[in-house]
């Protein structure tokens, strides 16, 4: 039970420390609130607050845990002491009856379900691996280190700050439980809202539709951010209707901390601060207001930009990466993960109303079937809200496409959910059916009735599990195969020993540090070799010759000239002779390549198993030079590359642009011996000393059955995962 009692003062703490926060800044704006307002406006408003502080302390290596349990004590007695827990506000209109019954049945009977959840083990497949990896990294670091070996930690982290602060002091658990805080601070703003606005019966309505939604549930009770996002959207969505009333300009300045926040916590959701404001200027064309908006989503924003331009040389990483070109994630890794997530599961466009509504397996979960009634929401249109809820659904919703899993449809739900709530206000027995019948189909064993075998959905009420009255391993395994790995990793790794993984593991269990190949250019490049060691057509069995009457030369390059296609041009071994001998690498060679220029020394290194590759679809005009320190003489140059190019051309220049040989004489050499030896020895050079293999990880049976010439050694296996010691011939 201390378990219990620490995931539950890990929550309250921070719960409590951003609500206290969020008092503060709403003390300051001064604007009129019923008290259900203050209440939703506090904790969204200060988790901004609390999020940025606790970044600040990471940034400055402070972030430990008998900080943020001073903090967590010291705030809420300060406000305690200033009268700022105290709500001054009027109370709203009673709700009707059948409005209250409804209220109290369906949230009193899901919150025994989702509590039970979020106290739970986490055990989610993104909250067990990088979002909460991260944070216990960040935890043991007491703050933020270098970490260019996974894309994850260059997105904005806000809700992640949030995380670390209640992870410090219940772990896992406490970290979904300040997710759930997000879940149930979202209907009591959209009820407040419509109570605010004439129309509770819709608004009750539409939270019932977002709350009991079965992704929403499954997301909000994890330690994910999607359900935070859209808290946070709808805060600002209904800020912008006070302030439209009210014309308070110190409402702006919640406005700008929460459309900061919205990118902190969710980097599509970016599109707050145009919304907020391109809101502003429709209904105040000064410039002031908008100045006001933007200075303060600015100080939100600024940390994680900044961030990456320190760590990453791109201060929108891991994306963008054309645009600031860096050594850290390749530009063929960006597109070809964009392009996978815009057609997840390659799921046809066509096909996503059934599955993100009734079947759920293919995109991971369903927001339930009553959202194909998403036709009824043109009638709402007839209300001014109605179109306010409309094109907000369609703006924020504008992102979707970018990563078509269902969860990612959460940040504009409350706004579509809205919408069909209005499209019928006068029916409000119609509308309460709706809600109820959403309510009653949403229960978890009521889905797998009518949605896929496999969707991704909670199960049940979990208190046993959530109580710790069954051991935590154990729930955790059922849910998370990878799990026991995690376990046997930090019971025969030693400190500070790395790991490297080709598929995600749980590694938010364990204190060592792992790295997923396909997370980092770095990790692309030793699959490669691996990749390489074991295919043919990768490997370095291909020589082309460019022979050309010596010559004193500066420079000697190689120019692809092939029109634009898809294969990555790659080198294995430049190499430039004299009268047949290979003349010595210097020191003082100046070696270039683009794209990807930091590379390029993986084709001047003699190992056969690393290449420098494009990492871009081959174009004419791309290129690799050796430029001497002193003309040099020259009359030949080899190059030693794979197969896996066909429609790459090259020929060969000089310094100036003239051509000394159009075409290369093409011949096949043989494979290198030692291939997989080599591999071995290239991923122990880059730090790693284990290796994670799941069983459909490509190779596994190779690293198995050949464990000797490879030099590696199994050490344990846990649900047909394998741990390997990397010997190489290295150590």
């Amino acid at each position: 039970m201390s378990q219990v009692f620490y995931l539950l003062l890990g929550a309250l703490l921070t719960v409590a420390c951003a609500f206290a926060l969020g008092r503060v800044l709403l003390a300051r704006i001064a604007t009129p609130m019923y008290k259900h307002e203050q209440i939703f406006f506090s904790f969204v408003t200060g988790s901004a607050m609390l999020s940025l502080l606790v970044f600040l302390l990471a940034a400055s290596g402070t972030a430990r845990k008998g900080v943020f349990i001073a903090l967590g004590l010291a705030i809420p007695a300060a406000a305690i002491y200033k009268g700022l827990f105290r709500l001054n506000g009027d109370d709203f209109p009673r709700l009707a009856k059948p409005l209250k019954w409804l209220c109290i049945s369906v949230f009193t009977v899901y919150t025994a379900l989702y509590l039970s959840n979020a106290m739970a083990p986490e055990m989610s497949p993104d909250g067990s691996t990088y979002h909460l990896g991260l944070v216990a990294r960040y935890y043991r670091d007491h703050g933020f280190t270098r970490i260019t070996n996974n894309m994850y930690a260059a997105l904005s982290q806000g809700m992640e700050m949030l995380f670390l602060f209640a992870f410090s002091i219940g772990r896992h658990s406490a970290a979904a439980m300040i997710h759930y805080a997000f879940l149930c601070a979202l209907p009591l703003g959209m009820i407040s809202f419509g109570r605010r606005f004439g129309f509770a019966g819709a608004a009750v309505a539409a939270a019932i539709l977002f709350f009991c939604s079965p992704v929403v549930g499954n997301d909000g009770t994890a330690a994910y951010n999607d359900v935070a996002t859209a808290c946070i959207l709808f805060s600002i969505f209904y800020l912008l209707q006070i302030w439209e009333q009210s014309r308070e300009q110190k409402l702006l300045i919640a406005v700008g901390v929460l459309a900061g926040f919205a990118f902190g916590v969710k980097y599509t959701a970016c599109l707050a601060v145009p919304y907020a404001l391109g809101f502003v200027l429709w209904k105040e064309r000064r410039i002031k207001p908008l100045l006001l908006v933007s200075a303060c989503a600015l100080v939100f924003i600024a940390p994680w930009m900044i961030k990456n331009i320190i760590v990453m040389n791109n201060p929108v990483a891991p994306f963008f990466n054309r645009v600031f070109p860096n050594p850290f994630i390749h530009v063929q890794f960006e597109q070809d993960y964009i392009r996978m997530m815009s057609h997840f599961n390659d799921v046809p466009y066509a096909n996503l109303p059934l599955e993100t509504t009734t079947k759920g397996g293919a995109l991971g979960g369903l927001i339930g079937p009553i959202f194909l009634l998403v036709p009824l929401a043109l009638l709402s249109l007839r209300t001014s809200f109605g179109r306010r809820a409309v094109f907000a659904f369609l703006f924020f919703g504008a992102t979707y496409f970018g990563n078509t899993g269902t969860r990612f449809l959460i940040p504009s739900l409350p706004f579509l959910s809205l919408a069909i709530a209005l499209a019928i206000p006068n029916l409000q027995a119609a509308l309460l059916g709706i809600a109820l019948v959403h309510a009653a189909i949403s229960w978890p064993s009521v889905i797998p009735r009518y949605s896929d075998k496999h969707a991704w959905r909670l199960e049940k009420v979990v208190w046993k599990n959530a109580l710790r009255l069954r051991p935590e391993d154990q729930y955790i395994h059922e849910h998370q195969p990878g799990y026991l790995i995690t376990r046997v990793i930090d019971e025969l790794v030693p400190k500070g020993k790395k790991i490297l993984a080709f598929t995600d593991i749980p590694y938010a269990y364990t204190s060592k540090e792992v790295v997923v190949s396909y997370q980092s250019a770095l990790g692309e490049n030793l699959i490669d070799g691996l990749y390489c060691a074991m295919i043919q057509e990768r490997s370095p069995i291909a020589r082309q010759r460019f022979k050309f009457p010596p010559r004193k030369l500066r420079k000697v390059r190689v120019v692809q000239t092939a029109p634009a296609n898809i294969d990555l041009w790659s080198i294995a071994e430049f190499r430039v002779l004299r009268n047949g001998k290979e003349l010595p690498r210097a020191a003082d060679w100046k070696l270039r390549a683009s794209p990807n220029p930091w590379e390029v020394q993986l084709a001047f290194d003699n190992s056969p198993i690393t290449r420098w590759r494009s990492y871009e679809g081959a174009k004419p005009g791309m290129f690799m030079e050796v430029e001497f320190l002193l003309e040099t003489e020259v009359d030949e140059v080899l190059l030693e590359s794979s197969r896996d190019q066909y429609k790459v051309r090259v020929r060969l220049e000089d310094g100036n642009g003239q051509v000394l040989v159009p075409e290369p004489e093409e011949s096949e050499i043989p494979v290198p011996p030692g291939l997989r030896r080599a591999a071995i020895d290239e991923i122990v050079l880059n730090g790693f000393d284990y290796m994670v293999v799941w069983p459909d990880d490509f190779g596994s049976e190779d690293y198995r059955k050949n464990a000797e010439i490879w030099g590696i050694e199994q050490i344990a296996e846990r649900n047909h995962l394998r741990l390997y010691k990397l010997n190489g011939t290295t150590k």
